[in-house]
């Protein structure tokens, strides 16, 4: 028998959805693409990545065979771009092993890269209809107002104690429909700052609303202060080109390609530092000429500012599959994180 609360949601959620378009298939693939996409990334972001995707990769084999260049090509702007890569390795393992088919279980979701218990659950549930929980960060928000989770929910016995929540109010046949009804709740109306409690379908059932403290949840450990990081970026030009390092696949923002970097040190100037790590990284010699352009981004865990030198090539060779001299005309052909992306712009522009 379903709890009081699911079958309220469940109700709410038929005639109140938001009309996604994720929500207008049962294909696991195209399912499993939405959920990859939409972690960390606002809905209104995604749905047109998602759609372009699909035009593009509209089978599992299509995305399996792709080279991972153009993947990283059509992810370029999402950002958290391990996603993209992930999902790609993934793809090939479900072509290689799995026949092309996406796997039904839950057990068998988890081994593909990038797939969570979130996830897992996500997909399990809404493309397969099995009986399974999906507790992310907004769900955790939501079910720790609904029931006065007075744990820490990013402490082991906060997660424990809300998973065993979420799992024990799974409806049984409407896991997917309860799921993004969960979604939905959390997102337009038991929002993070500003709940819109008078609107909400459960607000009889709210622990947190009625004892008055749905602001105070959930509970969560204040965050350390994001560190800022500064590093010199080079537009180095040798003969009309300009010189593109590909990151290490291992590394952040692996896989994309980017104007050559050095982290500042202690006692180094950011032009030092960038003639230094030309000559020890990339074996060439560099003359390093004015500041042109400061780049800021924020990644999840720290800033970064860019300082941006013109440079000139002046001996030595930059060689590998990791090293290209580019036309400016052709920078639009690599993919790039954003502050390197904004670089190039600027490079093009009249």
């Amino acid at each position: 028998m379903s709890h009081p609360l699911s079958t309220r949601l469940v109700l709410w959620y038929a005639r109140h959805q938001r009309q996604l378009p994720w929500r207008k298939t049962r294909d696991p693939y195209h399912i499993w693409v939405a959920e990859i996409m939409l972690q960390q990334t606002q809905v209104e972001t995604v749905i047109p990545y998602y759609e372009r995707w699909l035009k593009r990769f509209p089978t599992v084999a299509r995305l399996a065979s792709a080279p991972l260049a153009e993947v990283l090509t059509n992810w370029e702007g999402l950002g958290y771009y391990a996603r993209a890569r992930n999902l790609h390795q993934a793809a090939q393992i479900v072509v290689e092993q799995w026949g092309g088919q996406v796997p039904r279980t839950l057990a068998d979701l988890r081994t593909l890269p990038g797939i969570g218990t979130y996830t897992a659950g996500a997909i399990a549930s809404i493309a397969f209809g099995l009986d399974a929980a999906a507790l992310d960060g907004n769900l955790k928000r939501v079910l720790a107002r609904l029931f006065d989770v007075r744990q820490d929910v990013k402490s082991a016995e906060g997660e424990k104690a809300l998973r065993r929540l979420a799992e024990s109010l799974v409806p049984p046949g409407q896991a997917g429909e309860y799921n993004q009804a969960l979604m939905d709740l959390g997102a337009t109306i038991c929002t993070p700052r500003t709940p819109r409690c008078e609107a909400c379908p459960v607000q009889s059932l709210c622990r947190a609303y009625r004892l008055g403290v749905q602001l105070e949840r959930p509970v969560s450990r204040r965050r350390a202060p994001i560190p800022h990081r500064q590093a010199a970026a080079g537009v180095i030009r040798k003969n009309g080109r300009i010189l593109l390092v590909q990151r290490p696949s291992e590394q952040l923002l692996g896989g994309l390609w980017a104007f050559p970097q050095a982290p500042r040190r202690a006692r180094e100037s950011f032009a030092a530092g960038l003639a230094r790590a030309a000559r020890e990284e990339l074996g060439l010699g560099i003359a390093v000429l004015s500041e042109i352009h400061r780049q800021a981004q924020t990644f999840s865990h720290f800033r970064l500012t860019l300082h941006v030198f013109e440079c000139r090539w002046q001996n030595g060779k930059a060689s590998g599959a990791n090293c290209r001299w580019v036309r400016i005309s052709a920078l639009d052909d690599y993919p790039m994180g954003k502050a390197d992306r904004q670089i190039a712009r600027r490079l093009r522009a009249p």
